[in-house]
């Protein structure tokens, strides 16, 4: 095999509409939802179910699909999608990074020659996470018991909630609780701004919901942006969880959706006629200390960037998950170093059609949709390198960089 062949491209990307705690997706399991993206990557690209090699999928709350233990998300939603039962799966939980970490893995199996075609995404229905009761497997004497909500302050026992980390980080960099309340405007008048010319349709599709009585109900478009933002609202919200910086306004919701990704080797591409949408040319994963969650994008996009061979200014565009407003304001300033120009320069390609705060940000399937959406900006724009990044719990971080 020549060493173009096993390049890795994307032959199709789509992401569910993202829904709102509470609203259209509410009942609906995260496997449901993954199996309507993993039928509409193949639907879209005329490819086989029987061509498929290999499935990873990222899941980072697996008890809300109504499997409480050994879930083996990706293997129920590969059969209910179709596929072959022959074919090989994997559940990815690595937190918020999942579904790029999904990525990685089905990038690295077509460029080891394992596999040439693979699907690899995500999703989560955060809302269906249950409450959870503890100690009473060997009995409790006396005194009360405590159920637990799992979704509160999102955070782990031993560790301080990541709101806190996020924004205590956020201002040892300098970027005060009013710079990510302005980046949180931002993103939702610049998603407001995408949403009108469009630029979403090429990467959502529709969702049916069952209702109990009457036709379903087709979701066509993301639930969670609030258009209705100004810097006032946002600067009246209370902070959360102890957090310095960190408000409901300034963070994601608490979303349910899926994304999924056809990759497939350029020899098998061009065997099957198909055109692709981008190539991905590198990868990487950096960790840094755990509380550094709101920095370590920035080493990561670093990494991906070197191993592809390029520099920070050949990137068009940039993609930095906003599990807060601290994520890409913190990233951005440890790349551009010193340099205020470069600095300007960054954070204008950063999320230009918004980010988590608006679209929401159902952890599992996050990191590949910030691919997806990274790829359809870039052909909108002719084409280019660009780079997506997001960190995941206790300061994990992944990226890739995609050619398109």
């Amino acid at each position: 095999m020549k060493p173009a062949d096993n390049d890795v491209l994307v032959v199709s990307a789509v992401r569910t509409p993202f829904g709102k705690f509470g609203g259209a997706l509410k009942d609906i399991p995260s496997i449901d939802l993954g199996v309507r993206v993993v039928q509409e990557v193949l639907q879209r690209s005329h490819v086989s179910g029987d061509e498929i090699d290999e499935f990873y999928y990222g899941c980072a709350i697996p008890v809300e699909t109504g499997t409480p233990v050994a879930a083996v998300v990706a293997r129920q939603v590969l059969l209910k999608a179709g596929l072959p039962a022959r074919t090989v799966s994997l559940t990815v939980d690595r937190a918020c990074c999942s579904s790029l970490s999904a990525i990685q893995l089905g990038y690295r199996a077509i460029k080891s020659g394992d596999a040439e075609v693979v699907i690899a995404g995500g999703g989560e229905n955060m809302g269906r996470a249950p409450h959870l009761l503890y100690d009473l497997r060997w009995g409790k004497r006396m005194g009360s018991v405590t159920i637990q909500d799992p979704l509160y302050a999102l955070g782990y026992p031993d560790y301080s909630p990541v709101s806190v980390d996020a924004g205590q980080v956020a201002l040892e960099y300098g970027v005060s609780r009013m710079e990510q309340d302005a980046w949180a405007y931002q993103s939702q008048r610049r998603y407001t701004q995408a949403h009108a010319q469009g630029k979403f349709r090429d990467e959502i599709v529709p969702f049916e919901v069952p209702q109990a009585k009457g036709e379903p109900f087709l979701l066509c478009e993301d639930e969670f942006p609030r258009p209705d933002t100004t810097l006032e609202k946002l600067a009246k919200l209370p902070t959360v969880h102890g957090s310095p910086t960190v408000t409901a306004g300034n963070a994601p919701g608490i979303n349910a959706g899926a994304c999924a990704l056809l990759l497939m080797s350029r020899e098998r591409c061009n065997g099957l006629g198909l055109e692709p949408l981008a190539q991905i040319v590198s990868v990487a994963s950096v960790c840094m200390e755990h509380r550094m969650i709101a920095a370590v994008p920035a080493p990561t996009i670093r990494a991906a960037v070197d191993k592809a061979g390029l520099g920070l200014d050949d990137i068009s565009l940039i993609e930095i998950n906003e599990a807060f407003a601290a994520m890409p304001l913190v990233s951005t300033k440890i790349l551009a170093g010193e340099d205020p120009a470069r600095l300007q320069d960054l954070r204008a390609k950063t999320n230009v059609n918004g980010g988590a705060i608006a679209i929401g940000h159902p952890l599992g399937a996050t990191g590949a949709r910030l691919i997806t959406t990274l790829i359809y900006e870039l052909r909108r724009r002719g084409g280019g390198y660009g780079v997506g990044a997001l960190c995941g719990g206790l300061a994990q971080g992944d990226a890739a960089v995609v050619q398109a």
